[in-house]
């Protein structure tokens, strides 16, 4: 396994219905490298975004959907999502303050 940079780790937000509503109990869900751990993910969080205590991280694996062109049949790469639980006396993550 390559070293993994913490900026590295999250590589965009989750922007659906049901990640909006988790925002409310203070869980934000992004998109994480397909390599990093929950310790991992921790910690980046907690850097990229100042004010932020992680209290738990969730995450899961997604296999590529099988996709076919012609005769051709091939997968979609596989994700990795997490969901962050951020403490009660956190601060909010800024990028979902505008949505």
């Amino acid at each position: 396994m390559a070293s993994i940079q913490y900026y590295d780790v999250i590589l965009k937000p989750v922007v659906t219905e049901k990640s909006m509503n988790l925002m409310g109990e203070k869980k934000y869900t992004f998109l994480v490298h397909p390599e990093a751990n929950k310790t991992m993910i921790k910690e980046a969080v907690e850097k990229m975004f100042s004010g932020a205590k992680v209290l738990s991280v969730h995450t899961m694996n997604n296999d590529g959907k099988k996709k076919r062109r012609g005769m051709i049949y091939g997968k979609t790469a596989k994700t990795k999502k997490a969901i962050v639980t951020l403490t009660e006396d956190s601060a909010d993550i800024e990028i979902f303050a505008g949505l």
